[in-house]
């Protein structure tokens, strides 16, 4: 969206995202985190085990989605977020647009639920707001959910695995601001964006009409020589610079904060807890994914 309707909509939710807001959820997300890695046996799959559910439970609880009903909706979420690729199959197309009225008719239930009993979550506040229209309500609850763990989950694996590989794990402990900051530029769990151009422009020599869409390969900006040097070199000791992989401008990932913190959790008590964790898989399977890059499976040796 554009302003003045996307300042309006994001304005309304984003008060729920402040680094004050979410600095209160430290303990919670703590408490996940330490019952999560206490269940791993020895031979996990982290992402079922660790990665996948701990931004679930956290977003779930901040929207006041019940707890039996994660399962429900990782279809949906895995779907919708397939459905970012720039190139899809008709046959991903179909399925993207039925997990869409699923989880739209699921949320239309849950709000109903929410005006009638409501509670201390963000859905129950967001239900109660006059201005906002039933499609807008519906639309921000669902890219709520799917961006509120889809990246999350990417972000911790693809720590994981970047620090494994170059036996850095030990640092999560010791600097996981640090760790976090250089796997978001390194290994983005978001790759690509798009914008849409609102006047003729120029870019790189190429004309750009007004109404073309443009790909925007977070990635690549985050390898930019010009802006980090050695790029292609994983260092979480580097001075940070200011990557791409929560955007730019007026659409800034509204959960960067939440983001930050969830990843820095997870990856210090993961290597306080396991301090010689081995990945049992040196080549572990990707995703299909294009824009939401991320591992399907992360099986580790945790080695307490």
């Amino acid at each position: 969206m554009d302003p003045p309707d996307h300042t309006r909509l994001r304005a309304l939710v984003s008060r729920a995202f402040t680094p004050r807001m979410i600095e209160r959820l430290r303990p919670r997300i703590e408490a996940i985190t330490a019952d999560l890695i206490g269940r791993l046996p020895e031979e996990a799959d982290l992402i079922s085990g660790f990665a996948y559910p701990l931004p679930v439970k956290v977003i779930s609880e901040m929207l006041g989605v019940p707890p039996e009903d994660h399962d429900r909706f990782r279809g949906w979420s895995e779907a919708l977020a397939r459905g970012l690729d720039p190139v899809l199959t008709d046959a991903l197309r179909s399925e993207t647009d039925r997990s869409r009225i699923e989880f739209r008719d699921y949320f239309r239930g849950l709000i109903a639920l929410r005006r009638e009993r409501p509670g201390e979550d963000l859905l129950s506040a967001l239900a109660h707001v006059e201005e906002l229209t039933e499609a807008e309500l519906l639309a921000t609850c669902v890219l709520l959910l799917v961006a509120g763990h889809e990246t999350t989950v990417n972000l911790i694996a693809n720590g994981v695995l970047n620090l494994l590989r170059h036996g850095l794990l030990h640092r999560a402990a010791e600097r996981p601001r640090e760790v976090v900051e250089e796997v978001l530029r390194f290994d983005p769990p978001v790759q690509l964006t798009s914008r849409i151009a609102l006047e003729d422009r120029e870019l790189g020599g190429w004309p750009v009409p007004a109404g073309s869409a443009v790909l925007v390969p977070i990635g690549a900006a985050n390898r930019d020589p010009a802006a980090f040097p050695d790029p292609d070199r994983f260092d979480p000791g580097r001075e940070p610079g200011r990557h791409l992989a929560f955007g730019l401008g007026a659409h800034f990932c509204l959960g960067a904060t939440l983001a930050r913190m969830e990843g820095e959790i997870a990856l210090s008590a993961l290597a306080a807890a396991a301090p010689k964790m081995e990945a049992a898989d040196p080549d572990p399977p990707y995703k299909e994914n294009v824009v939401l890059r991320g591992l399907a499976r992360l099986p580790v040796r945790l080695r307490r």
